[in-house]
């Protein structure tokens, strides 16, 4: 069974915050599409995989190594994406990704992605500017999480 990239959730995706029709069409042209099975491991610790994946439907979780064992980092939900950096520049996966459950990820490889300049320069600004965003929020959210463990080591701030 052929399945094709739904605009529609590719449009309401942090990636396609700012796209109109044209910028859809033209970047669903360039992205490849993965159904997961549940248990499923979609990119591994350290590989040198470069895709920027896009959750369209189900869930992943975000898994690193401690000490020899898999350790949960993040759940990811539909609309958020995953492999900033090593869809920028080419850097070794921190972390792998397992499906949750049946999933549909949208896939982005750097090659494709940068034919588009030529043609669709605005496009791939938006995408660069939408990769930033995530980027700051999620450095947001580990500054965050970083002084909440602060507090609570060192029972500041009345939050232990």
């Amino acid at each position: 069974m052929h399945q094709e990239i739904d605009a529609k959730h590719l449009k309401d995706s942090f990636l396609g915050e700012e796209l109109n029709d044209s910028d859809v069409a033209a970047l669903r042209s360039v992205m490849t599409i993965r159904t997961l099975s549940e248990g499923e491991h979609l990119a591994e610790e350290g590989s040198n995989d470069r895709h920027l994946y896009l959750l369209a439907e189900g869930d992943l979780e975000v898994l690193t190594l401690q000490h020899g064992e898999p350790t949960h980092i993040y759940a990811m939900t539909p609309g958020e994406f995953a492999g900033t950096r090593a869809f920028i520049d080419g850097t070794p996966r921190s972390a792998s990704l397992k499906a949750q459950t049946d999933s549909v990820v949208y896939c982005l490889e750097p090659g494709p992605f940068e034919t588009l300049i030529e043609t669709h320069p605005h496009l791939v600004y938006k995408v660069m500017r939408a990769i930033f965003r995530i980027t700051h929020l999620n450095l947001m959210r580990m500054n965050r999480e970083a002084q909440e463990l602060a507090n609570y080591v060192y029972k500041m701030g009345g939050r232990y």
